[in-house]
């Protein structure tokens, strides 16, 4: 149905019944829960919450390509093009948010907000590494709070030291996030505004998926 489209891995919030936000995914996959009546879309428009099933999405679509064309991403199939949605509701899934943030590499990136916590400079995540800030080798654990975003050029300073031994020190402690440090930059532009008022309480530790 749909065609091959950058716009088909852009980011939509999912909500359960209760309207608490279950996850982020993707356009393909949030479209293909609207098709199939499995949710619907939610568009927040004049501080209201408007419903659309997928046809009068469809509908919806068309004015807006006339009036709202750069304030959304497209998808084009072989009758329509239609506007991605920023956030779509479960129907029939009463399920929940989910209670942990992952640590891997991309959070911990995100969280520093790519910047290295020796030296305080950003850099891209192709010229970064993860450094333990009390290494392995003198029983320094994998975990949120010894984990941080270092540039190459600090962490082979750094070594198999501890930062005030290598005469370093950290810009910011390291800590646990309470939601995933992801969500919090795509927060940051402003096409997701929509998506805040869904995630004012901190235990909504919503990931992408």
């Amino acid at each position: 149905m749909l065609a091959e489209s950058p716009s088909l891995s852009s980011s939509v919030l999912l909500l359960n019944r209760l309207y608490m936000a279950v996850r982020v995914i993707s356009a393909r996959r949030a479209m293909s829960l609207v098709y199939q009546d499995t949710a619907e879309v939610v568009s927040v428009e004049d501080g209201k919450f408007l419903s659309y099933d997928f046809d009068d999405w469809v509908e919806v679509s068309e004015a807006k390509a006339a009036f709202e064309r750069e304030e959304h991403d497209w998808i084009r199939t072989v009758r329509f093009q239609i506007a991605v949605p920023r956030i779509i509701r479960l129907l029939v899934f009463d399920k929940f948010p989910r209670v942990t943030v992952k640590l891997n590499r991309r959070n911990i990136f995100a969280r520093d907000h790519n910047r290295c916590q020796y030296c305080g400079r950003r850099f891209a995540t192709s010229e970064l590494s993860l450094d333990h800030v009390i290494p392995r080798s003198r029983g320094g654990t994998t975990s949120w709070e010894n984990m941080v975003c270092a540039c190459m050029q600090c962490n082979v300073r750094k070594g198999g030291r501890v930062p005030k031994q290598a005469g370093m020190k950290l810009i910011v402690p390291p800590r646990r996030p309470h939601r995933s440090p992801v969500l919090t930059f795509k927060l940051s532009d402003s096409k997701y505004a929509s998506w805040k008022q869904f995630l004012d309480y901190a235990y909504w530790n919503v990931e992408l998926k």
